[in-house]
């Protein structure tokens, strides 16, 4: 621009209006004098903005310039309080997410605890449980041992009291179980030689069990019971009892023969000699009636 300038414009200096005038000096006409002055001053004009312009372009830089950094401080600016607000934000987002976590967190607590107690109530509930249960398991098996024993108790009582069937002096009979249970254990305590219980126990059995197929014995051997405890007044009427009532019994001559010594042990000699001549007559060919024979000889005369 200062190129096409005069120098003394480059410079800054106006140049002198040549006296008379410019259209004068130029040799102007009055009738273009008015489009000449326009064209000065255009020219003039050309000129200021010319010398002007290199300033209002640094001064427009530098507006620029620090309109660049205060913008870029307000961008800061407004980036850190971006910043800032997002911290805030991410801050409250983590305080609340924290706090959730941690209510979450308590309530997993809670629900485990809740959980444990209902499985140890469980674990509780079953071991109570498996303790009845195996209480009733010995119940179950102590109902069906007394079972058992009732029923082994009721055959046991059925089978007593079904008849069994016996042979007496060479006959068959039909008895009650406890019936021969009976006199065989009076029989055992007889062979023990205890007579005293020996005697009790065949009177016992005599009235408990009247008209037993077993009657005869139990005369017999309470005779000898009698006898063997020296119940001698007793033996006499038990051996006559058995005799009267089963005469044709085959211990009838031996019943004779001890009532004969029965009588012979109270002194009375007369009778025991008629009940032996009752046994010599009555049974002659039996071994009794042998003994018998020689008893009567021994005994002392009249």
């Amino acid at each position: 621009m200062t190129d096409l300038l005069p120098p003394e414009a480059a410079c800054g200096r106006l140049p002198q209006r040549p006296r008379g005038g410019l259209l004068e000096a130029r040799g102007a006409t009055p009738a273009a004098r008015p489009s000449r002055i326009r064209g000065v001053r255009w020219a003039w004009s050309l000129a200021f903005a010319a010398l002007s312009l290199p300033a209002h372009a640094q001064l427009f830089k530098d507006d620029e310039a620090r309109k660049a950094v205060l913008d870029l401080r307000a961008r800061v600016a407004q980036n850190e309080e971006a910043a800032k607000a997002r911290d805030t934000e991410v801050m409250t987002r983590l305080t609340s997410l924290n706090t959730q976590l941690v209510e979450q967190i308590g309530a997993l607590r809670r629900s485990l605890l809740d959980m444990n107690n209902q499985l140890e109530a469980m674990r509780a509930e079953l071991a109570k449980l498996r303790g009845s249960d195996e209480t009733l398991q010995r119940d179950v098996a102590e109902l069906q041992r007394r079972s058992r024993d009732i029923g082994q108790t009721l055959d046991d009582r059925l089978r007593r009291l079904e008849p069994v069937k016996v042979t007496i002096d060479g006959r068959e009979f039909s008895v009650d179980p406890e019936e021969r249970r009976s006199f065989d254990d009076a029989m055992a305590v007889m062979r023990t030689g205890e007579f005293d219980r020996a005697a009790t126990a065949l009177v016992n059995f005599q009235r408990r069990y009247a008209g037993s197929p077993y009657t005869n014995q139990a005369r017999f051997w309470l005779g000898n019971a009698l006898y063997g405890k020296r119940d001698y007044k007793a033996a006499i009427d038990a051996f006559r009892n058995f005799v009267n009532g089963a005469p044709d019994h085959p211990r009838a001559p031996e019943a004779l023969l001890a009532l004969a010594n029965s009588q012979a042990e109270t002194k009375d000699v007369r009778g025991a000699r008629t009940t032996l001549q009752e046994l010599i007559k009555t049974y002659p060919t039996t071994e009794a009636a042998q003994a018998g024979r020689d008893r009567l000889a021994s005994l002392p005369a009249r």
